[in-house]
């Protein structure tokens, strides 16, 4: 067992369940490793398991789009919400996004949070690139990019919730066309 697999568990358990009811006995036994060697790869605990866990999730998403955004912002936003959607079809609606799950908790830890502050901004900066390279101003283009990320994580929810992928699928294709335009109007 990797530390890199206790990583990945303690991600898929935060996205499922939130980090309050997620312990380090739990994710040791979700990733089955013994709880020692939890323990050891972790020493600071839920704390440090969950601050890499939303890094892991957040380095996962930021490799998807660095592979699409190369042929430009339509098929990044397009990844992203693929990625989103074999989520929550794989798991029947039961994962969501570990970044999410930990930027709302109550009671994360400062470090986590910042992790989740820097997934989402990376996340963002990426398509905001992405929309600058191709003619977007500046400003217009960092908007359209928070907007695509808040918009999949506000969707992702509704899918789960609903228990139906229709709310990332018109969130998608509404967000496809407001880009499009935009990149349309500086071409």
């Amino acid at each position: 067992m990797s530390r890199q697999q206790i990583v990945a568990g303690a991600a898929d358990m935060i996205r499922r369940r939130g980090l309050n009811a997620t312990s380090i006995r739990e994710v040791a036994k979700h990733a089955g490793t013994p709880l020692g060697s939890t323990y050891h790869y972790f020493p600071g605990g839920k704390n440090q398991l969950a601050t890499e866990a939303v890094q892991w999730a957040g380095d996962t998403v930021q490799k998807v789009l660095a592979a699409k955004l190369r042929k430009g912002p339509v098929d990044g936003l397009m990844a992203f919400f693929a990625l989103w959607r074999q989520i929550v079809t794989e798991t029947e609606f039961q994962a969501g996004c570990p970044v999410l799950a930990i930027a709302i908790e109550e009671n994360a830890d400062e470090k986590a949070l910042t992790a989740a502050a820097d997934a989402f901004r990376t996340w963002s900066d990426q398509l905001k690139t992405s929309l600058q390279e191709h003619d977007v101003d500046e400003r217009r283009a960092q908007s359209l990019a928070r907007l695509v990320v808040a918009a999949a994580e506000g969707a992702v929810a509704m899918c789960r919730a609903q228990r139906s992928v229709e709310p990332l699928d018109d969130v998608a294709a509404e967000l496809t066309t407001l880009v499009e335009t935009a990149i349309a109007a500086h071409t």
